[in-house]
């Protein structure tokens, strides 16, 4: 045998050996080995560990809110499914990340209902990577360890499940933060997660930077009404802890009440008689525009110090399929440029909601948003 027919043979040989033991990747892994799912172990909002694929190409946001973090962390694209409230059509619609999406939401598969009402065979049906899962603490709304438990033991599909949370205290707070950073680090963008949060925390230091030295005695006593709350309300509907009002240092009336939101006493409002009345847009839903109407028509809420000097002004929707964080905020510069105008005079509270809408959901929504309530929005509420 010839050294070239020898060196054919090696040749084979060798090329018989690489197609046995798999050709190998810059990572050190085998073909076969490269094409093994790849896995990754987490801890979600509930301190529950959760097994996810990775990366992860497909999910569902269940309950109220959830979808509208996964827009803020950039991750709309990989929503393969939505609830109901993502398929109905509204002539008034109070999300700002519904206007920038609602075209490809609207043509998504039904998963469920909303509230987190899911219907496991059609998430059977989908397929999704992963499910997840929020929804609001102390509300009949919110979700528990047992109810994601059981969504993922009927699907066979991972859940993470998370509180909802809130910037009305630091415990809620914390909530909403570990909510944030937990979906960023399951879909691959914790750098998001960590801009949206210092995105907020610098937006709040410099509100309160404004107005935290002017004393109690001068701050302004404000009140909120109309704030939706599973729908829309009217005047008696409030915020006791309403974040704008404590950013800016405002005396809010109602803040003896606790936390969560309540209903008063038309007569605990006549009594408390604050300077200023923020009506939330959400309330002109109802008849009569809501809260609006009730202070043009009832004769005790006309004599409110508020209505007869013309202090009653308009903020965005609060509350619309759970709270509207982008939208809380811009409310704060329209609140403080009307309780301390020289605090804000470098503030324009319309292009500062752009800026705002924009950074949270991709597009400055705001004009957009408020003329879904004919621009009852940063201004005065005519009576």
């Amino acid at each position: 045998m010839n050294n070239y027919i020898r060196l054919i043979m090696c040749g084979a040989l060798l090329l018989a050996l690489l197609a046995a033991a798999g050709c190998v990747d810059e990572s050190g892994l085998s073909a076969t080995q490269s094409a093994e799912p790849q896995e990754m172990t987490l801890n979600d909002g509930f301190g529950r560990t959760v097994t996810i694929p990775q990366p992860v190409e497909s999910v569902l946001c269940s309950g109220s809110g959830t979808l509208r973090y996964l827009v803020y962390l950039q991750g709309e694209d990989l929503v393969v499914g939505v609830d109901s409230i993502e398929k109905q059509h509204r002539d008034i619609e109070g999300r700002p990340y519904a206007l920038v999406h609602r075209e490809r939401f609207q043509q998504l598969p039904l998963f469920g209902e909303f509230r987190g009402k899911d219907d496991p065979e059609k998430v059977i049906g989908i397929g999704p990577d992963l499910i997840f899962k929020g929804g609001s603490s102390g509300t009949a709304y919110g979700t528990s360890i047992a109810e994601v438990d059981d969504l993922q033991t009927k699907t066979g599909v991972p859940v993470i499940g998370f509180a909802y949370g809130s910037l009305r205290n630091d415990a809620e707070k914390t909530e909403m933060y570990t909510a944030l950073r937990v979906m960023g680090k399951v879909i691959g963008n914790d750098d998001r997660a960590e801009e949206v949060i210092a995105y907020i925390e610098t937006t709040i230091d410099d509100l309160e930077a404004r107005t935290r030295d002017i004393p109690p005695e001068e701050r302004k006593r404000v009140y909120i009404g109309g704030v939706s709350a599973a729908g829309a309300h009217g005047i008696i509907s409030t915020e006791p802890a309403y974040p704008p009002f404590l950013w800016v240092h405002a005396d809010n009336v109602a803040s003896g009440l606790g936390t969560a939101h309540v209903d008063v006493a038309k007569e605990a409002i006549v009594d408390w008689d604050p300077d200023y009345i923020f009506i939330d847009a959400g309330t002109t839903r109802m008849d009569n525009e809501g809260a609006v109407g009730q202070l043009r028509d009832d004769p005790a809420l006309k004599g409110l110090t508020a209505v007869k000097e013309g202090r009653v002004y308009g903020v965005l929707p609060y509350n619309f399929y759970n709270t509207n964080y982008e939208t809380v905020l811009a409310n704060a510069y329209s609140i403080g440029k009307v309780l301390y105008p020289d605090r804000f005079e470098d503030i324009d509270p319309v292009e500062k909601g752009e800026e705002i809408m924009a950074f949270f959901v991709g597009k400055p929504v705001f004009s957009e948003l408020n003329s879904q309530f004919n621009n009852f929005g940063f201004r005065p509420v005519s009576l």
